[in-house]
């Protein structure tokens, strides 16, 4: 019998997905937006009718995915399909962490193998026919055995000492919790670069020449301690550019894909890392760190005085009131929230950037910023004209057009 916590689910369930068609369809409506003067130059006739092919054919792929993953999920609801995973993982054992671990690996695992197709046909069919994938069938399944295995390692253990704390001092189990992320967060931070990366890419120190010379004038020019410039082989999956800024302290880095230092000039690079390094210099990275720390704090409180409601696993068709079956109910019933914090986040994001960019615009780089966006624009057939609405709900970044006008605004300012 369904309850109404059943019921809360699934609207929530629906609710998110027409929210999001209706996005989609906002966005694809301003395909044809005549491009403002700023953004002419990003491309020519021919490479503005290829990006826009591109976001068509990522939007259609987008629906089929999506629709797919709506109707998974709502099979699983009506079917029982959680109270069955249940079921198989009580099977093979009785204590509640073995259980719960064997019951997120068989949906994990499940999720993985059914979306797997989707998986190849994006990178090796749309990403291919756009030019833009390097990557090789073994990469791409080795990628995901990797993935496995750091779930199962990460995840994993984390899931268990999480529940080892509920066993231990039941509705509390939150404060310990909390203690455990946080570590882990600030570990992360620190050691990502040193210990997860080299699992999937390459990274060598910058060498010695122009480039590296120039950073480390900049560097010393903005009082930024730099020790750590690391260029990584983004190149072996996609010919798309990025650059990065990871670490706190001593450990803090700066990572250049090789596809970044191929495209762009020094001083447009410089350019990209004088904005980089503002993030640093504003403390971004260390607030974000902290308001990560807060919104988990928020999230497991009031799942504690949630965990031992009985109606959270029977509204996923089980009788016996379990850990697992309750964080599963609450991740979906606790979305809304999730998406409300996750609004404000894009704010102070998308601040945050306007910050970064002020930061280089202070040392004469707004330029060479400029020019750089517009190349890696054009390299990544970036949709130019995005409708408003689908920016402040899924952009953490402003885009391009807003990034070029308060940049125009910032030199103008600098040279009265």
């Amino acid at each position: 019998m369904y309850n109404t916590v059943f019921y809360i689910i699934v609207g929530i369930i629906v609710f998110d997905f027409i929210l999001e068609r209706v996005l989609s369809v906002l966005n694809t409506s301003r395909m044809n937006t005549p491009l403002p003067d700023e953004v002419k130059d990003v491309y020519d006739e021919d490479q503005y009718k290829k990006s826009q092919e591109y976001k068509k054919t990522n939007d259609r792929f987008s629906l089929v995915t999506s629709s797919f993953s709506f109707i998974v999920i709502l099979l699983m609801l009506f079917l029982g399909g959680f109270n069955f995973a249940d079921e198989i993982a009580r099977q093979f054992a009785a204590h509640p962490i073995a259980v719960a671990l064997i019951f997120f690996g068989i949906l994990m695992l499940a999720s993985d193998i059914i979306n797997t197709p989707f998986g190849l046909y994006d990178t090796f069919v749309i990403e291919e026919k756009f030019g833009f994938n390097k990557t090789t069938l073994k990469t791409f399944f080795l990628d995901k055995i990797k993935g496995w295995l750091l779930g199962a390692i990460i995840g994993g253990g984390l899931l268990s000492l999480i529940i080892w704390f509920y066993l231990q001092t039941q509705q509390l189990f939150w404060i310990y919790a909390l203690i455990a992320f946080s570590a882990f967060s600030i570990f992360m931070s620190m050691f990502y670069s040193n210990l997860i990366v080299p699992l999937f890419n390459k990274q060598k120190p910058l060498e010695e020449g122009a480039l590296k010379e120039a950073i480390e004038n900049f560097s010393k020019k903005a009082g930024f301690k730099l020790k750590n410039i690391y260029v990584i082989d983004g190149s072996k999956r996609s010919t798309k550019a990025n650059a990065y800024f990871t670490g706190l302290g001593a450990k803090k880095r700066i990572v250049l894909y090789d596809t970044l230092i191929n495209d762009l000039t020094v001083d447009e690079i410089v350019a990209v890392l004088a904005h980089e390094i503002g993030h640093y210099k504003k403390r971004h990275t260390l607030i974000g760190l902290i308001t990560g720390i807060v919104q988990t704090a928020i999230t497991l409180f009031i799942f504690s005085l949630l965990v031992d409601s009985p109606q959270l696993s029977q509204a996923l068709g089980s009788d016996q009131p379990s850990f697992h079956l309750a964080l599963i109910a609450f991740g979906m019933i606790y979305s809304p929230v999730a998406l409300i914090s996750g609004l404000i986040m894009n704010v102070f994001s998308r601040r945050n950037e306007y910050t970064a960019d002020r930061f280089a615009a202070r040392y004469n780089l707004a330029g060479y910023l400029i020019s750089a966006l517009k190349k890696l624009s054009h390299k990544n057939l970036t949709n130019l004209t995005p409708h408003p609405a689908y920016v402040f709900f899924h952009y953490s970044h402003p885009t391009l057009l807003q990034r070029i006008k308060a940049l125009l605004e910032q030199e103008t300012g600098n040279k009265e």
